[in-house]
C-alpha cells in the first residue's frame, strides 16, 4: 500500500544541542535504511519549513505505524497520513 505522509518537526528550543544533533543523526540513518529497503520511496523537503512530504510503500497501515513510531524524532513530530490508490487515468505501469 502507498501512503502520502506529511511530517512537521518541532524540536523544543530548550533541548540541548548535542542531544538534538544525536537524535537527528539517528533519524537520518533510520530513514536512509528505509529508503534503501524501498519502504520509504520518496522524501521531499517543504521549502522554508522543517517538514517533509514522503511516500511510503508498505504492507498495511500497521506497518506504516510501526515505521513512523520508530522514527527517533517521532515525539517531536506532527504527522498527517493519507492512503493512496492508483488513479484510473494513470498511464504509467508503476507510479514510482
Amino acid at each position: 500500500m502507498l501512503f502520502h505522509v506529511r511530517m512537521d518537526v518541532n524540536i523544543p528550543n530548550d533541548l540541548p544541542q548535542a542531544e538534538a544533533a544525536e537524535i537527528i543523526a539517528r533519524e537520518k540513518a533510520y530513514s536512509q535504511d528505509l529508503q534503501n529497503s524501498g519502504k520509504w520511496r520518496h522524501i521531499w523537503r517543504i521549502a522554508g519549513q522543517y517538514a517533509n512530504y514522503s511516500v511510503f510503500d508498505v504492507k498495511d497501515n500497521a506497518e506504516l505505524h510501526e515505521i513512523l513510531s520508530g522514527l527517533p524524532l517521532f515525539k517531536f513530530m506532527e504527522i498527517e497520513v493519507t492512503p493512496l490508490v492508483r488513479h484510473p487515468s494513470s498511464v504509467r505501469e508503476d507510479d514510482s
